[in-house]
């Protein structure tokens, strides 16, 4: 069952589902605002959210993208706040909107090798077999960093790519010293053989060690990281 986990005065997150791939959503709130990060893989993983933040007496102001992958963005439909994300993610998400995600379609790009077998099945699992998915394109981009003021507590999104995903973008709560990492370290799952390359790894290690962070969270990891160590969070 997902439960909607305080990790601070500021930040709340509830926990991921591996057998249909929902990742980590989040909330970090200030005097002022609070701002959502990632939408979710469907409308009801959102409202689920939605419903556990009402409980608190919590709602969302901002969403943020941390990428344009299917299990992040699905539950574009049921956010009703501005969403914010980088530009490549607008795009990407435009693209998407020209994709059936009915089974003849998903199986045919699985076939062809732009599915992963694993994503297919997943979509198939949390959407069932009446699937209708929407996706609005957000509504404020940015090209490499933008900070939100939340009221005493600062988010600092920023660019950083990486093998899994050319969009990935992390999140920083200088505030909690926590960062999201999102899927940003996570390996290339496209290619024939899921991969990192030695490259985009150290680029990404620098970005994130210019951080004073240590809380790390990963979006589809339990439990958070409470110091810096990427290979054994990937472990």
């Amino acid at each position: 069952m997902q439960t909607l986990q305080h990790l601070s005065k500021h930040i709340v997150y509830l926990t991921p589902v591996a057998e249909t791939d929902r990742p980590i959503l989040a909330a970090v709130s200030g005097a002022k605002k609070t701002l959502i990060i990632d939408a979710g893989n469907s409308v009801q993983h959102a409202q689920l959210l939605q419903d556990k933040l009402l409980q608190t007496n919590m709602s969302g102001n901002f969403l943020v993208l941390t990428h344009s992958h299917w299990d992040h963005v699905f539950g574009l439909e049921n956010i009703g706040i501005p969403v914010i994300c980088h530009e490549k993610t607008y795009n990407n998400i435009k693209d998407m909107q020209q994709l059936s995600w009915e089974d003849q379609a998903l199986d045919q790009r699985v076939a062809e090798g732009t599915e992963i077998p694993f994503c297919a099945d997943a979509i198939k699992l949390e959407h069932g077999t009446n699937r209708k998915i929407s996706l609005p394109l957000p509504d404020i981009t940015f090209e490499k960093k933008v900070t939100i003021d939340l009221g005493n507590v600062t988010c600092v999104i920023e660019h950083v790519g990486g093998d899994h995903a050319a969009d990935s973008c992390i999140i920083y709560v200088p505030e909690e010293k926590t960062l999201f990492l999102g899927d940003c370290l996570y390996a290339n799952l496209y290619a024939e053989k899921w991969n990192y390359t030695a490259e985009q790894a150290l680029l990404l290690v620098k970005k994130i060690e210019a951080y004073d962070a240590d809380t790390y969270i990963l979006s589809h990891h339990e439990q958070p990281a409470r110091d810096w160590k990427w290979r054994r969070s990937l472990s």
